[in-house]
């Protein structure tokens, strides 16, 4: 109603987002696998003159910032890993059904989570010692892990550097704006750090991820959509009083 412009920004593909930006008539751009790819509609910003390097316009006219590591690349390093010895799931290495029972998504859905440019996600059930050892050893071969709902090996994008990327193009066609952004998991962090209003909600198990703890966090109530719902309400509330 207020024509607040809605940036999807979570650890899924290009294509689950598009299925959901369908769904609620969204418009705006999104980021996509953890902020591996930033999708702008065409004529969305009148200019991307400073990311001519990272950006490509697509078949549909869309134009995508890369960030994220290739994903062939990280298919690659999963199977290093495995000889390694650790005991790694990832979705590539899944048919659409197993996808589908470990997510709990429809058919559909689970085929479109196994379409991935950017982020692996993978199942790993080490303890926290071998957790440790996993990160270093990914580390080691150029690419970083962080954790949503599964396990996920990227490259040196995250969901912080996708979003400021966003937030100057939106001050270049806006001028002074302010910021919101709503998580839940560590992979929401990076995010969550760049923005004006920062705000979790609460994980299935009713309780707030102990592990973000950045100044202004907002924590709402509930669990996940109706924790959004009242996180949006408190940070427009706030913008208000601010203003």
């Amino acid at each position: 109603e207020k024509c607040i412009p809605l940036v999807i920004c979570s650890s899924k593909t290009r294509r689950e987002i598009e299925w959901y930006r369908e769904n609620l008539g969204n418009s705006h751009p999104f980021i996509s696998e953890n902020g591996g790819g930033i999708f702008i509609p065409s004529g969305y910003f009148d200019t991307l003159g400073q990311f001519l390097g990272l950006a490509e316009t697509l078949e549909d006219g869309c134009v995508m910032i890369r960030l994220g590591a290739p994903y062939r690349e990280l298919r690659r390093a999963l199977r290093e890993l495995r000889n390694e010895g650790f005991g790694i799931t990832g979705f590539g290495d899944m048919a659409t059904a197993e996808v589908a029972a470990v997510t709990g998504l429809p058919g559909e859905q689970a085929a479109m989570a196994r379409e991935r440019d950017f982020d692996e996600p993978f199942l790993f059930n080490g303890d926290d010692t071998v957790t440790v050892k996993l990160q270093e050893a990914i580390r080691l071969k150029g690419f970083n892990l962080t954790q949503g709902r599964f396990f996920h090996i990227l490259g040196g994008s995250d969901k912080g550097k996708a979003v400021a990327i966003l937030a100057d193009l939106y001050r270049v066609k806006y001028g002074e704006i302010t910021t919101c952004a709503i998580g839940d998991s560590p992979n929401d962090l990076p995010m969550l750090k760049c923005v004006d209003y920062p705000a979790i909600v609460k994980k299935p198990d009713g309780r707030h991820d102990p592990r973000i703890d950045i100044p202004r966090l907002k924590k709402a109530e509930g669990v996940g959509p109706a924790g959004w719902n009242l996180a949006i309400i408190g940070l427009l509330e706030d913008w208000r009083r601010n203003c």
